[in-house]
């Protein structure tokens, strides 16, 4: 055997007895198989073992998210967490098909209608003096295919109990629409047990019920129930839509800026052109009654053009909120409104509205123009509007009822 021959085997033996003496170290710290490895690579840098090393910490950081290992109990957790959450997404899945279900059908949809009704009764104001639809005598013209219901403002300001505003608001499922009729509050009218007067004083002498009699019987149409609101509840109302979009025209937005129907000052700040009126700026519009609106029309007409506007801003805008926007929208509101009407009437219009598709308002004047004389005074009444009853009826139940002229 040559010199060199027997120095290298010399050496491979020392290193293998080495590398046995490490391992047994190693296994009693626990750190045999890196040591055992890093020796038993004659010529290696400590370096590479180390990349070694920090490449199996990262791989096993990968495998676990980048975080610590789970303890048996943590991950016991997390599994129960992950079932729960896909029995929850079942039962959500099953719940969305049974409601798809539901209002597929019309009679899922009247389901859907009872639960509604229930839960709006619920948070309005409710008259206690609601009559029961079979106790209620039909008064004026009525026909299946509509229900009317009277809308009007009440107008509260230093003890003041009159009407500001009043309309009829009729679901018409012959023609899909809903009407709007307004009644001007200086019409001369009947007041049952008292003095003939103008129509805005029967509610001051006897309240809702008074008014809805004085109407039925003068404009002679059955009315099923009311909904009122005050000045302050329209404000917020206005308010929980996030204002109307309305066109004014240069003496409206100068008039609104100098006086007090908008009663707070720093809204007096409106523009010619189109505006977005929050609730209080919104309210003195419909107020105003001593300049002209934007297309000419003036005093009480003009008034009453206003108001029909507000209503078809706030009707077009609900058309355009998602059904998450509406109900959060209704349900803000539902406080602000005094009603008489029952559940059923509620269901019923409800049903009527969705069940034909009705997304038109259309709206009306009553008295109609050419139709009335506006004397300085009447019967000892100072500027009252006298109707030609028979020829208003007519325009109106053409209106309301979808009547074809002859």
């Amino acid at each position: 055997m040559k010199r060199e021959d027997y120095d290298i085997t010399e050496s491979l033996k020392m290193q293998v007895e080495e590398q046995l003496e490490e391992q047994k170290k190693a296994r009693k710290t626990g750190s045999g198989k890196i040591e055992g490895k890093r020796k038993s690579e004659p010529g290696r840098k400590t370096q590479t073992g180390s990349k070694s090393k920090a490449g199996k910490k990262q791989t096993a950081s990968r495998k676990s998210g980048g975080k610590k290992p789970l303890s048996k109990k943590e991950y016991i957790k997390r599994k129960r967490r992950r079932r729960a959450r896909k029995r929850f997404l079942m039962v959500l899945l099953l719940l969305l098909l049974i409601a798809a279900g539901v209002v597929a059908t019309p009679q899922g949809r009247g389901m859907l209608y009872k639960v509604a009704s229930s839960y709006i009764l619920g948070n309005l104001n409710q008259d206690e003096e609601t009559i029961s639809e079979d106790a209620k005598e039909v008064v004026g013209r009525h026909e299946e295919y509509v229900s009317s219901f009277l809308i009007f403002g009440i107008e509260e300001i230093e003890g003041a109990r009159n009407t500001d505003s009043m309309m009829i608001a009729s679901i018409n499922t012959k023609d899909h629409s809903i009407k709007l009729t307004s009644l001007m509050r200086d019409t001369y009218v009947d007041i049952p047990g008292y003095k003939s007067t103008k129509l805005n004083a029967a509610y001051a002498k006897g309240g809702a019920g008074l008014l809805i009699d004085t109407i039925e019987q003068n404009y002679q149409i059955n009315l099923e129930g009311y909904a009122s609101v005050n000045f302050e509840s329209f404000e917020k109302i206005i308010d929980a839509l996030g204002g109307v979009v309305i066109e004014l025209g240069e003496e409206e937005a100068a008039y609104l800026n100098k006086t007090n129907y908008i009663s707070n000052k720093e809204y007096r700040n409106v523009v010619p052109g189109v505006n977005l009126l929050n609730g209080n700026q919104a309210l003195g519009y419909c107020r105003v009654r001593k300049v002209a609106t934007l297309g000419g029309a003036n005093n009480d007409y003009g008034r009453t053009l206003r108001q029909r506007r507000v209503l078809n801003a706030v009707f077009e805008k609900v058309k355009t909120m998602n059904v998450i926007e509406q109900l959060k929208f209704v349900n803000e509101c539902l406080s602000y409104v005094t009603t008489n009407v029952s559940k059923t009437q509620l269901e019923d219009a409800m049903a009527a509205v969705v069940e034909n598709n009705i997304t038109t308002l259309d709206m009306l004047r009553i008295p109609a123009d050419g139709m009335f004389s506006d004397p300085k005074s009447y019967n000892g009444v100072t500027y009252p509007l006298v109707l030609d009853w028979d020829a208003n009826r007519e325009v109106m139940y053409e209106f309301i009822f979808a009547e074809e002229e002859e």
